[in-house]
């Protein structure tokens, strides 16, 4: 299926939001909202999972260039486990909306639940990363930025996998906290560990 520019063409300035880490066990959850011309369209331009790490860097270029608007923002492990990460999710696609220079007039959102935004009116889109090309580059934008920041954090911090796992809860991963414990990237809130393996070591 083709992606489509617009939900509504009656709209001149769409933001397609989207937000990657919810899964996680480290890092933040990151989120990006970008605007993109009416008239945009780009050949491989897709859900972020669906490309290579090659394709992706190269396409955050063309967003930057190209769109009217892009803006990325993140919610701390402190922030998740404070308010829980589906409001974190939220709260970091509204931060993201915040340092937009153009003000959307509605906003395409990935997923099916959304916390209202100002007075913009919203749709939310079950896999709209592969469905609208504002999503799918604010999927782009929010996963290179993540992925990025957990490579860095993986030179600081070697004994999790994170230049590969990027935070997700992998064999590696969970080797490295049962033995090296946590830092303070870890989000406490969440089961870092099976709890069987909990008793089971206690």
């Amino acid at each position: 299926m083709s992606l489509k520019a617009f939900f509504h063409k009656g709209n001149k300035f769409e933001a397609g939001c989207d937000e990657v880490g919810r899964g996680c066990l480290a890092g933040p959850v990151v989120a990006s909202a970008v605007i993109l011309p009416q008239n945009f369209t780009h050949p491989y331009l897709t859900d972020s999972k669906q490309l290579s790490s090659k394709k992706r860097a190269e396409l955050v270029d063309v967003i930057k260039e190209e769109s009217i608007a892009w803006a990325i923002a993140e919610c701390s492990p402190e922030e998740i486990d404070q308010v829980n990460i589906l409001k974190a999710s939220f709260w970091a696609m509204h931060k993201a909306l915040d340092q937009l220079k153009q003000k959307p007039d509605f906003l395409l959102i990935d997923g099916n639940r959304f916390t209202p935004y100002s007075e913009i009116s919203h749709e939310c889109i079950i896999k709209g990363d592969s469905k609208f090309f504002s999503i799918a580059a604010a999927s782009i934008l929010a996963k290179e930025y993540r992925d990025n920041l957990m490579r860095n954090l993986a030179e600081l911090h070697p004994h999790y996998g994170w230049e590969r796992n990027v935070g997700y809860p992998t064999k590696q991963h969970r080797a490295g906290i049962q033995k090296f414990g946590i830092t303070e990237h870890h989000r406490k809130s969440f089961q870092l560990l099976p709890r069987q393996l909990e008793i089971f070591e206690n």
